[in-house]
């Protein structure tokens, strides 16, 4: 697999990607260039399934030209829905057919044969961009793509494909057809790059250690604030590991010509679990609310009904195992209770407080997210952060780690606030200091670069932890 992480992608196929692209002007030959790469990206990590991803693109451009063709017709409508259950059917087919037969099994005693079906790299994420491009096509939200190979482009745009994030057709469409780079889209885009390689490379495979030491080997072994140590740092690594691929993914575009949304905004500053979920994987959180949240439940719009089906639709779309589920609506819950008490309620609560509160929340949620095993390791997980699990409450093995690992933990900590931010609104204000702060991100992000490409070379191979899903 092809891992942006990784010595041969940063030194060899981005930069032979990058030269043939640009040795090019015209934007069809460009967009062929792009394919072409796409394919090879996509066949390093999954030759057997390439068939799968181009037949979605062949597939989904006929039923998007069909509705656009009888658009505000029965037609159109029947299309739509034809197309819906293909791509969610083979979705289903592949990520939740072990897991609906298993469950089968348990409830109703059966024996049925559970099938041991390989999980199509990035399908989740391919999935939902051809459904959100029907839909958006059966609403006039967008035009259906009228030139295959630029919907081909759309569909296996390497970037994107394996681990998102969940790029709409409306905001690549018209960069499809006509896009210009400029000097600024490159030092912009090689500047994602390098912080979202750091992020990996410097901060979430280095946390991984931590997690594999105090959550690994259970939670019976270890003491209750080492496993609450632990999911923190599980937390911390899920960020930066996500985080730093949709960093990477976003400049490796922008460098292309394609302005994609931002996936993240500084999660951990929230000041509520809503808020929250309006900064983490902000193009699934979006996809949901504009698809699934308003659709009708037993022929009305039912508010609370509709946030259920999207949160356990969250949930379950991250996995087909019980934990992501109940992580779903853990989440769906709470904000249910936010909902509730409304937001001027919550702007009468203590900042501090609030903080407080929804950090723990995150925190179990996380825990929650990481027992994907069984229900049993789940139970153990609640015991042991409430201390049940028959250890003591602290030991000398997680005041270790902790000095060990020190300057790790505060700089992964410092890099959750929005540090970068400050010298952009200096620069805002002071035109004249733009040349000093452009030189010095210049200089910071090499030297990001350098460090990364220096830890890399000794590297085990982990891949990203949304590949998974």
């Amino acid at each position: 697999m092809i891992i942006f992480s990784r010595l041969f992608f940063v030194f060899l196929f981005f930069p032979i990607c990058f030269l043939c692209y640009f040795a090019t002007k015209k934007i069809s030959y460009r967009n062929a260039v792009l394919i072409v790469f796409s394919f090879l990206f996509y066949a390093c990590g999954d030759i057997s399934f390439l068939w799968l991803i181009f037949a979605s693109a062949i597939v989904n451009f006929i039923f998007g030209k069909l509705i656009g063709k009888f658009q505000n017709t029965s037609p159109s409508k029947a299309f739509l829905t034809f197309g819906l259950i293909i791509n969610l059917g083979v979705l289903i087919a592949f990520k939740y057919t072990g897991f609906i037969i298993e469950n089968l099994n348990s409830w109703f005693s059966l024996s049925l044969t559970v099938p041991n079906i390989p999980l199509p790299l990035g399908i989740s994420f391919f999935t939902f961009r051809m459904v959100s491009y029907l839909i958006d096509c059966s609403w006039g939200k967008v035009m259906c793509e009228k030139n295959f190979f630029s919907f081909l482009l759309y569909t296996t745009f390497f970037p994107i494909t394996i681990s998102g994030p969940i790029a709409r057709y409306e905001t690549m469409q018209n960069e499809l057809h006509n896009r210009i780079t400029s000097a600024d889209d490159i030092s912009i885009g090689f500047g994602r790059i390098a912080i979202g390689l750091g992020k990996k490379v410097i901060l979430a495979d280095h946390l991984s250690t931590i997690v594999d030491q105090f959550l690994g080997n259970g939670f019976t072994s270890q003491s209750t604030l080492g496993v609450w140590y632990g999911i923190l740092a599980y937390a911390l690594q899920i960020y930066f590991d996500f985080s730093g691929y949709s960093d990477m993914a976003i400049g490796i575009a922008r460098i292309f010509g394609f302005h994609l949304n931002e996936n993240f905004k500084y999660p951990f500053i929230c000041k509520d679990i809503t808020e929250f979920w309006q900064r983490w994987h902000i193009s699934l959180g979006t996809f949901f609310r504009d698809y699934l949240l308003y659709v009708p439940i037993f022929g009305k719009r039912r508010k609370i009904g509709g946030l259920l089906l999207v949160w356990f639709c969250t949930g379950l779309w991250h996995g087909a195992s019980w934990n992501y589920i109940i992580w779903g609506i853990y989440y769906g819950l709470f904000i249910m209770m936010e909902m509730g008490i409304g937001k001027k309620g919550m702007k009468k609560i203590p900042v501090v407080l609030r903080h407080v509160f929804n950090k723990l929340i995150i925190v179990v949620g996380f825990g929650i997210f990481y027992c994907t095993d069984s229900l049993t390791q789940l139970g153990n997980l609640f015991l042991a952060l409430g201390g049940q699990n028959g250890t003591t409450f602290t030991d000398a093995i997680l005041l270790t780690s902790i000095q060990n690992n020190l300057f790790l933990l505060i700089a992964a900590v410092l890099c959750c606030f929005p540090i970068l931010e400050i010298p952009k609104k200096w620069m805002k204000k002071n035109p004249a200091i733009n040349l000093t702060f452009s030189i010095t991100g210049t200089v910071i992000a090499s030297v990001i670069f350098i460090v990364s490409s220096i830890l890399m070379v000794d590297a085990t191979n982990m891949p990203f932890l949304y590949t998974n899903f």
